[in-house]
């Protein structure tokens, strides 16, 4: 898929009665390759309506990565507390308070229905160009919302999603955090990954 190409305007098989068919799509590693736009389309992608966008809200913080829940329970804290230099956006889309600026952001997501949904209803924010020179996406990060693997269905739309997104990470379910803190001495490799891609740093206990 080239860098340009949005997989919702683009791809997609139309269905008889005009309801769009996921693609067939290949399994990737879990340390991602796959690529899609690296920029906002707005002649391509129309605006989603009010009520399917994520909020935006002005930051006076500088950091190294805003983390960009599109739900509740998706794990910006979690990674905010595991990455130095970054934060949480709180649900919102972290607009810079200086002329000419612009933050970077990676949205996370879950990786059942409506987490996956929710990712797609903001790349699609996104690429519609409503945070244009404001926002630098780097792109998904998906968590798993339960151990072991997941329902072929969830897998075929999270790859679908994952091609209106810059970069795709997807991150394992991690047992020890369900009864403690999440701590970077416990990390999995998937999650250095991640920080090594972005060139980010664990934080210290």
């Amino acid at each position: 898929m080239g860098d340009n190409t949005n997989p919702w305007v683009t791809g997609g098989v139309a269905s008889g009665d005009g309801q769009e068919l996921l693609p067939a799509v290949q399994p990737t590693a879990r340390r991602e390759t796959l690529r899609g736009p690296t920029a906002p389309q707005p002649t391509a992608v129309q605006v989603p309506e009010s009520a399917d966008r994520l909020p935006t809200r002005q930051v006076f913080t500088e950091v190294s990565m805003w983390w960009l829940g599109a739900h509740g329970g998706a794990g910006e804290t979690t990674l905010s507390a595991l990455v130095q230099s970054s934060q949480p956006a709180d649900h919102a889309w972290p607009l810079p308070n200086e002329r000419g600026a612009s933050n970077r952001v990676t949205i996370v997501a879950r990786t059942n229905y409506a987490g996956l949904m929710a990712a797609q209803r903001a790349a699609r924010e996104w690429a519609a160009g409503t945070t244009a020179g404001l926002v630098d996406l780097a792109g998904l990060v998906l968590i798993a919302d339960a151990p072991g693997r997941r329902p072929k269905e969830l897998r075929q739309l999270e790859q679908h999603i994952a091609g209106g997104y810059p970069r795709l990470w997807t991150l394992p379910w991690v047992e020890a955090w369900r009864m403690g803190p999440a701590s970077p001495d416990d990390m999995p490799r998937e999650y250095r990954a991640l920080l090594a891609d972005l060139n980010l740093t664990a934080s210290t206990n």
